[in-house]
């Protein structure tokens, strides 16, 4: 006999990802990415003052009015890494938000980066003006780049010699997510 009892509902993003303030125990996690080569993977851009984040935190938690940083939380309260924004302007009266993430090698690939990014963008639209939340990434990063677009992101196009790394300037790549840009089908329900 079929049983009446209907399935679990799939779990909502926020049952697999979620965004927090920075806690004076993500502060290690934080110097890591300033001292360990490699850990950022293409965005690595040499050693880094590895105290620079606990002053950072002292100022204000990591939560500035320009800039800031979120965790990104997965699996009973583990630190995956952490998103970033910094706000800009086109034409001195269109603000925008540029965001970033990084996670920790054995966080990649499982579709946390997507779901942070999405969560950020929802996190930013929700709670400031801006019209425009884009993201860049290198051109190599194909796997970044999947993630922008199922985070509800637009590719824009080439930002000729934006970056200086590895010894020489490079391109990059720039993607965009607008307010009334439809969320992602993951988030729909959310």
């Amino acid at each position: 006999m079929p049983s009446t009892e209907s399935a679990d509902p799939a779990p909502s993003i926020g049952d697999i990802v979620r965004l927090r303030p920075v806690g004076e125990a993500d502060l290690a996690m934080f110097r890591r990415f300033c001292v360990e080569p490699g850990l950022v993977g293409l965005d690595w851009a040499g050693f880094r003052d590895p105290g620079a984040p606990a002053r950072r935190f002292a100022v204000d938690g990591w939560l500035g009015v320009d800039d800031g940083r979120l965790v990104v939380e997965v699996e009973q309260d583990q630190a995956a890494g952490f998103v970033s924004y910094a706000s800009g302007r086109y034409g001195g009266l269109a603000s925008y938000w540029e965001i970033g993430i990084v996670l920790l090698p054995e966080w990649r690939g499982r579709g946390v980066g997507w779901r942070a990014q999405a969560l950020l963008c929802d996190y930013l639209f929700t709670h400031t003006p801006a019209q425009r939340v884009q993201a860049g990434t290198h051109p190599e990063n194909v796997a970044e780049q999947r993630s922008l677009e199922k985070a509800g992101f637009q590719f824009e196009g080439v930002v000729r010699a934006c970056e200086f790394r590895a010894g020489r300037w490079r391109d990059g790549y720039l993607y965009s997510r607008l307010r009334d840009d439809p969320r992602p089908e993951a988030l729909a329900g959310t």
